[in-house]
């Protein structure tokens, strides 16, 4: 019985630990968020039932990114991208992600949307956080379609070059 709850114990441990990363490795290979999490409880469920042979966090991480790779794959009838596509963009990810799961990334995408004027953080919030239409947020600052289009992606230029700026120092 004690064995059994360090398992469940460790087992959390390890879904909260990595959950995150997968996710976002997923949706960076072009999952749907409902595909991303629908993959990631299978991904889940395959490190429970095999036996693994425990080499640490960034093997297991990488280990967690191939099987849900792998069931991305699976996923479609046709793939969507050719395998050396998928190798390139693990290699790419490994970069992007610096071994902390996109963590230094998030930090300073965080700090640089919170150096944007009102209005420019008031559109990503409504584009990101609360998912509004360009319509709305269109609405709520007083300008039109392509407008918001112009503003959306001038913001995500200078949030871009932002973050390349913070992770380069």
């Amino acid at each position: 019985m004690h064995l059994e709850r360090d398992h469940r114990q460790e087992a959390a441990r390890i879904v909260q630990q990595h959950q995150a990363e997968v996710w976002r490795y997923l949706r960076y290979l072009g999952a749907s968020a409902e595909l991303c999490d629908d993959l990631l409880q299978e991904t889940f469920l395959q490190y429970l039932r095999a036996p693994y042979e425990d080499r640490g966090d960034a093997a297991r991480s990488g280990w967690l990114r191939t099987v849900a790779r792998n069931l991305y794959l699976r996923s479609f009838r046709k793939p969507v991208l050719t395998v050396q596509q998928l190798d390139e963009a693990e290699l790419a990810w490994r970069d992007f992600t610096r071994g902390d799961g996109g963590a230094e990334w998030l930090a300073a995408l965080r700090e640089c949307v919170q150096g944007l004027d009102g209005r420019a953080q008031q559109a990503v919030q409504l584009q990101y956080q609360e998912r509004a239409s360009r319509q709305r947020i269109g609405e709520v600052l007083g300008i039109g379609d392509d407008g918001v289009k112009s503003l959306l992606r001038r913001v995500r230029d200078t949030l871009r070059k932002c973050v390349e700026r913070r992770l380069a120092s």
